[in-house]
């Protein structure tokens, strides 16, 4: 059972994290976009949680996107571990809090990214609008956040009251509160979080859309010319999988190193590319951009993948529709596939 605390100001929680933590909150950039910013303990600047999802997600904090693997010098191989320093990610929306949990099982036996992961705070904040295009409601993955996918949950209170609630979620979240005096919440804060969810579920609306083409997507009952017409309109520029919160496609890349030696980094890659399955004897399982396409939306939303992972590898952020210039984001590909 989580535990509620009355909070008056969320920035009096980031300046207690922050004080032996690195700390990272989204803000304004000055140019009119957002993005992840180092907040110091001493930042005064009032935190602000916004309706939409930053462009990107946390994904690159666990997932590098270009990192060193190993080296070797001719005779011996050496490991090339991240040096990691405890960090904490502040104000993360819901749905991008279940991508990290997604992530967690797909890297579960690499060392690499469980590195940075075991050294990560996260401090989630429920939302109270739905963002623009987003379906979080329908797949499960918001607007509440998850009790297992947050160390620490920030509950906005609305127009009627200034204050906030701090759920505790976890031990490491209830570690992190150490020194902290915080008064206990006295309200129903249970119920409040399932008025909140089924208001912003009312925004959002039943999907019809998207409900249907993952029905169509997993009978297979796609023909072939609608994906071959999708993939026209894909131009391979790799946005989509670029900010999406649950892809982890990645590439090996081996570079000299010294005179005799050789390091292999990986970096981000994307199955929308046209040479990403193709095998060494030139034979390419997905050399149409149609099939690319298709791929891509399976492993969106493959049953498959759902019983492997427990959930669709989507969670309706919408950035895809946001990002992609052919128009072919989820909402795009969903009508088309759902009209069949």
């Amino acid at each position: 059972m989580m535990q509620a605390f009355s909070l008056d100001r969320p920035e009096r929680l980031r300046a207690h994290l922050a004080l032996d933590r690195a700390l990272y909150e989204v803000r304004a950039d000055g140019q009119g976009g957002t993005h992840w910013q180092h907040v110091s303990a001493k930042d005064l600047g009032a935190f602000e949680h916004a309706v939409e999802p930053p462009p990107f997600s946390a994904k690159s904090f666990f997932f590098a996107e270009r990192e060193l693997l190993f080296r070797f010098d001719g005779g011996r191989f050496y490991s090339a571990m991240p040096e990691v320093t405890p960090q904490v990610l502040f104000g993360v929306h819901a749905c991008d809090l279940v991508a990290v949990a997604y992530q967690d099982r797909f890297f579960a036996a690499d060392p690499h990214y469980q590195a940075r992961r075991r050294a990560t705070l996260l401090v989630g904040v429920d939302c109270l609008q739905s963002c623009q295009g987003g379906f979080c409601s329908l797949l499960d993955s918001g607007p509440a956040v998850h009790a297992d996918s947050a160390d620490l949950i920030l509950l906005p209170r609305g127009d009627e009251a200034s204050d906030w609630l701090l759920l505790v979620a976890s031990e490491a979240g209830r570690n992190a509160l150490h020194g902290l005096r915080l008064p206990p919440a006295e309200c129903d804060w249970q119920a409040e979080r399932v008025a909140n969810s089924h208001c912003v579920a009312a925004e959002q609306g039943e999907q019809q859309e998207v409900s249907a083409g993952i029905v169509a997507l997993n009978n297979d009952s796609i023909a072939d010319t609608v994906w071959d017409a999708l993939g026209l309109r894909c131009l391979g520029c790799s946005g989509c999988t670029s900010v999406c919160p649950t892809c982890s496609c990645f590439a090996p890349l081996d570079r000299p190193s010294g005179q005799d030696g050789v390091q292999r980094e990986r970096v981000w890659d994307s199955c929308l590319y046209e040479g990403f399955q193709r095998e060494a004897s030139g034979h390419n399982p997905s050399a149409g951009p149609g099939q690319r396409v298709q791929r891509f939306w399976t492993h969106k939303f493959g049953d498959a993948f759902k019983e492997r992972f427990e959930r669709y590898g989507c969670v309706g952020c919408g950035r895809c529709d946001r990002v992609c210039p052919g128009g072919i984001g989820v909402h795009g590909v969903m009508h088309k596939v759902s009209l069949r």
